[in-house]
């Protein structure tokens, strides 16, 4: 640009700013929404989701028949049944007993420590093989002179 011309029309940078500045405006714009009002039947959902509960009996395993017949048992094998407060329903819950979340976790450590053992095997190996080849070249060095 010529040392006495003007310059006309925004500067490069602001272009982009009046950009964003008109599509915020776009954005925050109130479009007319018809509210219509969803109701949520409750009647099929299990009661401990809704409100209030309390156990009744604790986490146990299911039995044969519980298996086949109670879908919470399914998930985990494992129900405890409650009691919900305003409703004075009895429902059973599935839940995750102690001792199977133990089992899992000694299971999840017996696999690291297997998988680490066997990595540590191989490093073994592969630093022998890394010494036997220096070894061998250290050798072969010494030999030529």
């Amino acid at each position: 640009m010529p040392a006495g011309a003007e310059r006309r029309g925004l500067p490069q940078g602001r272009h982009l700013w009046l950009l964003c500045a008109f599509a915020l405006k776009l954005c925050q714009a109130e479009a007319p929404v018809q509210e219509e009002k969803l109701s949520v039947s409750t009647t099929n959902l299990p009661c401990w989701l809704v409100e209030e509960f309390v156990v009744a009996e604790e986490c146990a395993p299911c039995s044969n028949f519980q298996a086949k017949t109670t879908p919470e048992c399914g998930s985990t094998g494992h129900v405890e049944k409650i009691t919900c407060s305003l409703s004075k329903r009895n429902e059973f819950k599935s839940c995750r007993s102690a001792l199977m979340e133990q089992y899992s976790f000694w299971k999840f450590e017996g696999a690291v420590v297997g998988v680490a053992v066997v990595f540590a095997c191989l490093v073994i190996i592969r630093q022998r093989q890394l010494d036997r080849k220096a070894l061998e070249k250290v050798r072969k060095q010494i030999e030529s002179i």
